[in-house]
Parts: structure tokens; sequence; C-alpha cells
């Protein structure tokens, strides 16, 4: 439990802020909590805030592009192929380093379908949650370091990964 006092209290600390500061400012909160998940789900540190926030905004896109079609294709089981596709190309982009992070892409298009199709609000909180993941991080293992005297690599706390992080094969 120790080993996770440091990211504990800054996550916390943030996420009431945030939450305060959307609310406040009619930001869309709970899309931030999505990005800051994938960010530590991606592995945290520069590789987490990278791969998080890319996969999720790509999300963002092919689902506005997706959107579009919808809106413009009317034919019956015509929302059934394009969801078939767009599922396909959330997963073959991961063929780009940058966009490995497959569920982030599917997160950033649940994002977009579950804000109404709102665009800019929604890669506005996605952009605000991957930087309280980075920021929550930080300042967490400064925590830790200061609750314990060892840096969280010491204490088998979340630290970056030293290598890239890929998905599971199938």
């Amino acid at each position: 439990m120790k080993n996770y006092l440091g990211v504990g209290i800054s996550v916390g600390v943030l996420a009431g802020l945030w939450t305060q500061v959307s609310v406040q400012l009619g930001l869309v909160t709970w899309v931030a909590f999505i990005a800051w998940a994938c960010f530590f789900a991606a592995g945290g540190g520069a590789t987490g805030l990278r791969k998080g926030l890319a996969a999720n905004l790509s999300g963002v896109v092919w689902g506005w592009l997706a959107s579009l079609v919808a809106a413009r294709v009317g034919f019956p089981g015509s929302l059934a192929i394009i969801v078939t596709v767009l599922a396909f190309v959330l997963c073959v982009q991961a063929a780009v380093s940058l966009l490995s992070f497959i569920p982030g892409a599917f997160a950033g298009t649940a994002v977009f379908f579950g804000t109404s199709f709102a665009f800019w609000p929604t890669v506005l909180a996605l952009v605000v949650g991957a930087c309280l993941g980075w920021a929550s991080g930080l300042l967490g293992e400064r925590i830790q370091k200061a609750v314990d005297g060892r840096p969280l690599a010491e204490t088998g706390g979340p630290v970056e990964p030293s290598g890239p992080v890929t998905p599971a094969a199938a």
C-alpha cells in the first residue's frame, strides 16, 4: 500500500481540482478521466503520454469520419458495416508505433460518441486528461520519494517502462 501513496495523493488532489475547474468552465469532466486512465494503462511517463494521447486522438478522428459516413449512408445494415470497418482500422493502425495502444483508440472513439459527437470539447478534455496523467505521475513519484526516501523504481510502484509498450498478441 505504501508504494502507491504518492500516486494516490497526486491523483486524488488533481482529480478534485480538475472536477471543480471543469464543472465551472463547462468542460467535459469524465472524458479527461478516460484519457488519464489511458495514460497509466499505456505505461505512464513519456511513453504513456505519447501513446495514450495519440491513440485517443486517432480514435476521435476515426469516430468523426465514421459519423460523417453514417450520416450520409442510410441503407439497412450500414451502421454495422461502418462499425466493422472502424473497429478494423482502430486495430490495424497499431502497426504504427505511436498508435500501438489499441485500447486508447477504442476509448477515443467511445468518448467521441459518448459526447454526442462533440469533436473539439472531446479533444480538449482528452488532452487535459493526458496532461493530468503525466502531472500526477511526476508529482506522485516526488511524493513517494519524500515518503520513503526512494524512487518508485526501487519500491515496486509505477514507473515508465524501459522499453516500448506493445499490445498483447492474440
